[in-house]
């Protein structure tokens, strides 16, 4: 019999703040986390805007010596990690046997920034000048890695490297391994530190980030005069745990896990297939996987990228799926506001629907001036809007044709 999954605990690093909570409360006020790049020369760059995490000091969370041999996505992870347990009020092997807790946190590129910054010595200096640490700084894996070394995680160890999906998948895998029975406790969630200068060259190049120099308006999902996303980078960290198990130490609940559906697009290296066939197929999954009716769902926390055809397709996807009912949703992107994480993104946006639901509060789409023609739904227009949330439905979607969808349900 599949046990039942709860959230229990959450933790973020972010472009608005350093923990969870105080990013929400600017999210639910429509602020946003996106600024001058402040990290790399941008004068050969067409790109000027990125939403970097602001005041991130990792000695503040580990020992320095240690955060020196850690990429800067380890740090966030491990820092999300130890905020997420806090709020959890839970340590292991003492609230929990260390064999019963496992990890499960994924990132899109991983260290991308030591692999550069080593790379530069090795072309200047020589190889005997390349830090001995930099296999195990860059590889994505090492998130989990460091955060069950960190926290004596002993169950599962694993990472889901899907791009832009990975938080969602990784959070979907784990509660997975929790509905199975392998472990009580599972540490989930994304860690993204991709703002480099090979980053910012591929992506801008390619032309999918936006070009627009004003912060206020770089990123701006479903509006008509979108034209590409804004990179970002943080961690967000949630504890998924059986519900017996979180019941009997007598843990709070954000929302309950119900529903994960992964599917794949083989269509296309960047460009999702037509009319997000992918994605609808992935929301159909996690819709039947939780046995929820299209008609109970409230909020679409959307993978809305501000980018072309994100945008229309995922819009197409959703008025697929739920007919009539996509009418009566409450549909909006918080990356108009932390921009895109990339790999972080789909476990920030799940804890901004977990936090939805605890606080009957749908946040908005920021920066949503001129309506898109083929663009037709409730958007939540730069205004969050109160409202009693049971259901929430969370998409990610990623280069190489990667969709996961998650849904939340209010704890009964």
């Amino acid at each position: 019999m599949s046990k039942r999954v709860v959230v229990t605990g959450v933790g973020a690093i972010t472009p608005l703040a350093n923990t969870a909570y105080e990013t929400w409360e600017k999210i639910k006020n429509g602020e946003s986390g996106v600024a001058p790049i402040t990290k790399i020369d941008m004068t050969e760059y067409n790109v000027k805007v990125a939403a970097e995490a602001k005041g991130f000091a990792a000695k503040d969370y580990m020992d320095f010596k240690e955060a020196r041999r850690m990429a800067r996505f380890t740090q966030f992870a491990v820092a999300a990690s130890k905020m997420a347990m806090e709020d959890a009020s839970v340590e292991v092997g003492k609230d929990v046997e260390a064999e019963r807790v496992g990890v499960w946190i994924g990132s899109g590129i991983g260290g991308l920034d030591e692999f550069e910054e080593q790379h530069k010595k090795f072309l200047n200096k020589g190889p005997k000048r390349v830090s001995p640490f930099i296999i195990p700084m860059f590889i994505p894996d090492m998130a989990s890695g460091r955060v069950s070394i960190e926290l004596g995680a002993k169950a599962m160890n694993n990472c889901s490297v899907t791009a832009c999906a990975s938080g969602a998948n990784s959070i979907g895998d784990a509660f997975r391994v929790v509905q199975k029975g392998d472990a009580d406790m599972m540490i989930t969630g994304g860690a993204e530190a991709a703002i480099t200068e090979m980053t910012l060259a591929g992506f801008a190049n390619m032309t999918a980030l936006s070009t627009n120099p004003d912060p206020a308006t770089a990123s701006r999902p479903f509006d008509k005069d979108r034209d590409g996303f804004v990179i970002a980078e943080g961690s967000g960290i949630l504890i998924l745990e059986e519900l017996e198990h979180a019941k009997a130490r007598g843990a709070k609940i954000y929302g309950e896990i119900v529903g994960y559906g992964a599917t794949g697009d083989a269509h296309h290296i960047t460009t999702p297939a037509p009319n997000g066939e992918g994605g609808r197929r992935a929301m159909i999954a996690a819709l039947n996987d939780g046995s929820i009716s299209p008609d109970d769902v409230n909020y679409i926390n959307a993978h809305g990228t501000s980018t072309h055809y994100n945008d229309l397709y995922e819009t197409r996807a959703i008025k697929d799926v739920f007919g009539k009912h996509a009418y009566q949703l409450a549909v909006s992107s918080t990356k108009s506001m932390t921009g895109h994480l990339l790999g972080a993104s789909g476990a920030l946006e799940a804890i901004f629907s977990l936090l939805a639901i605890k606080d009957s509060m749908i946040p908005p789409t920021a920066n949503y001036k001129t309506p898109d023609e083929e663009l037709d739904l409730d958007y939540v227009p730069n205004v969050s809007r109160e409202k009693n949330v049971d259901i929430v439905l969370s998409n990610s979607l990623g280069f190489g044709g990667h969709n996961a969808t998650l849904v939340f349900k209010k704890i009964t």
